[in-house]
């Protein structure tokens, strides 16, 4: 009888030491994946001004569409450097 209420003990304490490795995992996961969501946001970001800067460029008259990709690409070569 005491034999199985330790073993039962032992099982529960594995239980729960899993259980706790588990949590810590996967909030230094979240923790990550925020700082990332983050920077792949800016770079989003920086995507779409190059864009709207392009089309703005593309629908002056006096600028050639390299003109505007070289322009898109400085935008973007900027946003890395932040």
């Amino acid at each position: 009888m005491l034999k199985s209420k330790t073993v039962s003990l032992l099982g529960a304490l594995a239980i729960l030491a899993t259980s706790g490795v588990t949590v810590v995992i996967s909030t230094e996961t979240a923790a990550a994946q925020t700082r990332g969501m983050e920077r792949r946001g800016d770079r989003r970001d920086t995507r779409q001004s190059a864009r709207v800067e392009k089309r703005a460029c593309i629908t002056a008259s006096d600028n050639s569409r390299a003109e505007c990709r070289q322009q898109k690409r400085e935008t973007k070569q900027e946003g890395r450097r932040d």
